[in-house]
Formats: structure tokens, sequence, C-alpha cells
């Protein structure tokens, strides 16, 4: 007789608790297999009240919960970790849609929501939610908001924070704080959602949200383009947004090498070529004139010399064949063999002097290591992921440190959008200055005392070192 599971499972019923190892297996490793770890138990709760009391057992019976939407982090944030008794509490069976208010501009989600099905949801009333992941088909509500989730779309629309008007919360003593208001302004106290947007469960479970939508755009640009070095990319960026203005929704930038990783693992080809960068421009916008601006934008760019190739989407199928090329980056990696994921931002301006010194470094290191880089540039984020080929194990954290000391050096962070998770936590120990430290940690102690949300992930917990 285990006390623990008879009063979780009154509470949860058969459907919300998994025991079953080989049922188990899928929730104990990360979609990447990078992490993996054990539990007691799977809770899959299906109401609030629901997860009020699991997390109330938990906490008199000192177990730690691991919350876990989609499971497609890439920092293990979802994963088990560290001593302990611990349980992955699934919010997957919360999936409730309300109806979408076209006119508020505003849905209430549960956290368990698939964020493409909240997009097609909202969609059918003329609106949208701009959140654009490749994860967006199994991602869920509740870890988007956790991880505050950005994707290609930030230079326009924000990260997932900025879409957030209200939360529900299961706090670590099983509290319940209903703060579902839909209100775009409200300054009667502390906006305390924000604590738990991007906390990667570490100070509670958010199992509802109140989003805010945009307007549905009516059209799109698409565009691929190739420059002969990041200076030009720079510089282009500057003109669309002079060109396009707030239309320009994404500006993602491709290394020429990660590129052809696209072609030889994937067997997609690129319809242009010539250059050290490859550069994927989307402009939207739910008002006409869009096409006529984007050639007039085109044609200032082709003018200055920066572009060496291009191509525009004629019909949205090319659009998508554009995308395509984006969007199979990480799969084509993956495929490439074990690489080390380096998700950072820093300033635009010093972004050139980063990659050659990183690039000089990385070949003094680890001379069968190649650089696989891509991301945001709109919004300074990089992805420097380095695909390891038949470098030691054992230069795999030195590799990463390096990477970290150069970002940091250059003004910029070691996590943009993707989290600490269990991956980085030890990095952000190191790098973040104390004052910073003691502030989050303290928050931690004051939200959840015992240190049971989420233990080893984001933000060290009581008793916890790393």
């Amino acid at each position: 007789m285990d006390p623990f599971l008879d009063g979780l499972s009154q509470h949860l019923g058969p459907a919300g608790l998994v025991t079953d190892p080989a049922d188990m297996a899928p929730y104990l490793v990360d979609w990447r297999k990078a992490f993996s770890g054990t539990a007691r138990a799977v809770l899959r709760p299906g109401t609030t009240d629901q997860v009020s009391a699991a997390v109330r057992l938990c906490e008199r019976h000192g177990v730690g919960i691991v919350p876990q939407g989609g499971n497609t982090g890439l920092a293990g944030g979802a994963t088990p970790a560290g001593p302990g008794p611990q349980v992955v509490l699934s919010l997957a069976r919360m999936a409730a849609i309300g109806k979408p208010d076209p006119i508020g501009m505003m849905v209430e989600v549960q956290a368990g929501c698939i964020l493409q099905t909240v997009k097609e949801a909202v969609a059918e009333v003329g609106r949208q939610l701009p959140i654009s992941l490749a994860a967006e088909g199994s991602a869920m509500i509740g870890g988007v908001i956790s991880t505050n989730a950005g994707g290609v779309n930030v230079l326009r629309y924000g990260m997932a924070r900025d879409f957030v008007l209200g939360l529900e919360v299961v706090l670590a003593d099983g509290t319940v704080v209903n703060g579902l208001k839909p209100l775009r302004k409200d300054n009667a106290g502390l906006d305390w959602k924000h604590l738990f947007i991007g906390s990667e469960g570490a100070f509670g479970i958010v199992t509802s949200a109140v989003l805010r939508l945009a307007p549905s755009s009516r059209s799109r640009q698409v565009a691929l383009l190739c420059v002969k070095d990041l200076e030009a990319a720079i510089s282009l960026l500057g003109l669309f947004q002079d060109r396009m203005g707030e239309t320009l929704s994404a500006f993602e930038l491709i290394s020429a090498d990660a590129m052809r990783l696209v072609e030889n693992q994937c067997g997609l080809a690129m319809p242009v070529s010539g250059g050290a960068w490859f550069l994927l421009v989307e402009a939207s916008s739910s008002l006409d004139g869009l096409a006529a601006a984007m050639e007039t934008a085109l044609e200032a760019a082709f003018n200055s010399g920066l572009v060496s190739d291009g191509t525009l989407a004629a019909s949205e199928q090319q659009a998508r064949s554009l995308w395509a090329l984006r969007e199979h980056l990480t799969e084509a990696e993956a495929r490439a063999g074990k690489s080390l994921k380096h998700d950072v931002s820093l300033p635009l301006r010093r972004m050139e002097a980063f990659l050659e010194r990183i690039g000089a470094r990385l070949d003094e290191m680890a001379p069968a290591a190649r650089l696989n880089t891509f991301g945001h540039l709109g919004d300074g984020n990089l992805h420097m992921n380095v695909i390891l080929g038949d470098t030691p194990a054992e230069l795999a954290s030195k590799i990463s440190a390096m990477v970290h000391d150069l970002i940091v050096e250059a003004g910029g962070s070691i996590s943009a959008e993707h989290g600490l998770g269990q991956y980085r936590l030890e990095e952000w120990q190191r790098l973040t200055p104390k004052a910073e430290r003691d502030l989050a940690i303290g928050i931690k102690k004051a939200i959840d005392p015992n240190g049971l949300m989420n233990p080893g992930k984001a933000i060290p917990g009581a008793g916890e070192r790393i």
C-alpha cells in the first residue's frame, strides 16, 4: 500500500494516473533524447481542481513536480532531473478552447491546448495568434507561456509574453490564483502573471490563459535573397524596415553551410545561390498594396548592390517551399550527427565580430567540428549550433562554455528563446551576476519555499546545488 499513489488515484481517477513503466516512458525523456529521468508517476489531471489536489498531495509528501506540455523543449526543462522523488504532471487532458472574441481580440484556452489547434480555431473568426514555431503541431499553450516561446514572428509581434492578457495558475501549495481577466489595461497592483511567463514551471503551474489576438493577414509576400556577408544582411534589414514598416513579419538568416546541409540531408533544392548568407524575408498585411510595396523594396535592395541573387514567391505554394528550407534546418542538423545547441542573442552591430571570433576559436579547439548557424536576424537571435563530427565528447562542455563566454563579452544572452531548463542552468549560474541570481532565487524561495516546482531546472530551489 502506497499512501501517496493511493491519494493521487482518489483525486485523479484511472485516467489521471499513470504508473506502468512502459506507459510512463514517453514522458521521461525529451524529444531530442538528450535528457531522461525517473518519476514515481505521471499525472494527467483533467481539471484545475485536480491539479490543485495533486499539488497539495505532492507538497504533503515532499515530492517534486515536473510540469509538462507537448515535451518539445530544447533545454530539458520538462524532463525529471536531480535527486529526490518526482512526478511528471502533464496538462494534455486540459485542452478546452473558449469561444474566440473577434471584436475584443482575445480567446481563453486551457494549458493543454495545442498551439496549432488554437491558431486554427481563431482563424475561423478572422483572427490570428501569430506565435509561429516549428513544433506548433505538438507544443501546448501552457508550455509556450511557461517558456516565453519566441519563433519567427517575434520581429513584428513579440514573444509569447506579449500575447498573455491573463493567467490561471496553481501555486506550490495547491492554491489556485485566477487572473483570467480579458483586459488590456489593468494597473490595479502587481501584474503577477509575468512571474510565471518564462519561469519554466519553477514558480507554479499554468492551467489556463486569456490570449490576445491579432487581425488575420489576407496576403503575404515571401522572398529568398543571397548576400555576400553579414554586413550586407544587416544593411538589408534596415532597408526592409524602412520600406516595409510594420508589415515586415520575419527576417531569417541562414548560412550557406546550413543551406547545403538541408540540400544534402533533406533533398530540398535552393532556388538562389552566390553568397555566404541567405535571407528569408516575409511581409504580411490585412490591407491591399503589399505586393507592390514588396516589389519596390526588392528593387531598392538589388539596386543597392547588397543582393547577389534572389527570388520572390509568385504563389502561396512557392512561399511554403521557401519556408520549407528554413523549417528543415533542425531536421537536417539532426541527420548530420550529434550537435551542441546554442540559442543566443546579441546586439546586431556586434554580430559580425562575434561570428569571426567564434569561428576562429572553434577551429583551434575542435577542427573536426563545424558551425551550423541560422536564426532570427530581425530580433538578434542566432542558433549557433556545433555539429561535433569526430570531436572527442569531453570537449563538448568546453565548446559550449567558449560560445557562452564570447556571447556574454558581446553583451548578449546565452538563451534567447529556448530557456535554461537543465541544459543551461550551470552556465546561468556561472555567468549571471550575483545580484541577478540572488533576486531570482529569492523570488523562487518566496513562492516555492520547499523547492518542489520543477526541481533542477531554470531557477535553483531550496537545498539545490548546481
